[in-house]
């Protein structure tokens, strides 16, 4: 009897990609215009004191080659001087560039102008109007100056497809730390490290002065940290993370409970020479048949109650959604270059565009009167392809408007499941006695 041939999985990262670039988008590219006129990067590419000279592929013209490999999903960097060297990309007129050229200027451009560049857009963007949050999120929003995940995401996976990578005992990638904004889900901030293997706890300093005062940080457990827990507390910042296993507590004194959960002050470290300084709340919840224990500086239920802390940390999946669309719709899981340099400036160029696609996801969800979250980001992306050829055949000019009025055609709006439901119900059952 022959034996069924069994199916490797492989790194989902590395779905199969095309090999054809995406068609330019007029309102896309006026948008990226917008975020990224040439004009704000004449102090960015100031030459004094930054080592740079005059060159053929200046900043302006490397933002728009970078953000096109991202935008049209060009497969490569010969294709890319194709497409260049053809109909020009964004802002930048035809233009005859060869392949060692391209990837030797990825290689030597500095990679922190992209990542001030990156700071521009969100800056930029941030000041636009407000986007609609889930129905009663409003008040918690409004008490807390704001509202951010932080997680990392290794980058060791990635595809070794260049020569250079291939001769290396291990895939060049490192590793970055994102935040990102917990209900509108818009980066927020970006850092990179060429360690692959470093511990979240590295960037612990970044996180506190990057979160303003009177702000929530919502984080895993590899940020677990006494001393992390009472810097946050002693310069009013405020944290959500879950309860690692093994760690000794004392209950000082019980908030609320009920039959299914517990609202406890504690205080942390019992055993240790050095514990927690500060109190802390613990959050017990039992979904199903499993308790789980969340924590939080936030000592006052009416600044945050209960449910309201355990569905906040419920939402940290949403920086791994994030991690998931920019690596795997947005290919930041294939290299172009084989340098650390270049690995950043592919980071920062893949979260600019994700920037942008996330709010065109947010207009289409202004538009359908639905929630952001129920808004698929692929299909939005997948969506743009059927737009251009729209507007080809003189159909649509509107991309937003295109977009609401065939969602259901192209699958925007993600189905509400029986297993959401069902857990819809067993979370109004576990705070029906919640006061």
């Amino acid at each position: 009897m022959s034996q069924k041939r069994q199916r490797p999985w492989g790194n989902p990262d590395f779905r199969h990609r095309t090999q054809m670039p995406a068609p330019a988008i007029e309102q896309i590219e006026q948008e990226l215009l917008y975020l990224l006129t040439p004009a704000t990067f004449k102090p960015l590419g100031d030459s004094k004191g930054k080592g740079l000279r005059n060159r053929l592929q200046t900043l302006p013209v490397m933002m728009a080659i970078v953000v096109s490999l991202v935008y049209r999903q060009i497969p490569s960097l010969s294709e890319v001087t194709r497409v260049l060297e053809k109909e020009g990309l964004l802002w930048v007129e035809s233009l005859k560039v060869s392949k060692q050229a391209l990837s030797k200027r990825l290689a030597t451009l500095p990679a922190y102008l992209f990542a001030e560049l990156f700071e521009q857009v969100i800056q930029q963007l941030s000041r636009r109007k407000p986007l609609s949050l889930p129905s009663g999120w409003q008040p918690v929003y409004e008490k807390f100056t704001a509202l951010w995940i932080a997680d990392g995401s290794t980058l060791e996976a990635l595809r070794k497809k260049l020569k250079v990578l291939q001769e290396e005992s291990s895939p060049l990638g490192g590793k970055m730390m994102m935040i990102v904004e917990a209900f509108t889900h818009s980066p927020v901030r970006c850092w990179y490290t060429e360690e692959s293997a470093a511990n979240d706890k590295i960037w612990s300093d970044n996180l506190l002065a990057a979160l303003p005062v009177g702000g929530l940080l919502i984080f895993d457990l590899g940020f677990f940290s006494f001393v992390l827990f009472d810097a946050f507390s002693e310069e009013k910042k405020f944290w959500v993370t879950r309860l690692r296993q093994k760690t000794a507590y004392k209950v000082t004194r019980t908030l609320a409970q009920g039959n299914l959960y517990k609202d406890e002050l504690i205080e942390l470290g019992q055993y240790r020479s050095n514990p927690c300084k500060h109190p802390v709340r613990l959050v017990s919840v039992l979904w199903g048949k499993t308790w789980y224990y969340y924590l939080t500086n936030v000592l006052d239920p009416q600044l945050l109650s209960a449910q309201q802390v355990c569905e906040l940390y419920r939402r940290r999946w949403r920086v791994e959604d994030a991690f998931l669309l920019t690596k795997r719709l947005l290919g930041l899981s294939y290299l172009w270059v084989g340098g650390q340099n270049g690995v950043q400036i592919q980071i920062f160029a893949t979260w600019i565009f994700y920037a942008v696609l996330n709010n065109l996801c947010a207009e289409v969800a202004s538009v359908l009167n639905q929630p952001l979250e129920r808004i698929s980001v692929e299909m939005v992306f997948r969506g743009l392809y059927h737009f251009s050829r729209a507007l080809l055949r003189g159909e649509s000019e509107d991309v937003v408007a295109f977009l609401a009025e065939n969602y259901k055609l192209l699958g925007l709006v993600k189905a509400v499941r029986k297993r959401h439901r069902d857990s819809a119900a067993l979370s109004q059952e576990i705070w029906v006695s919640c006061g």
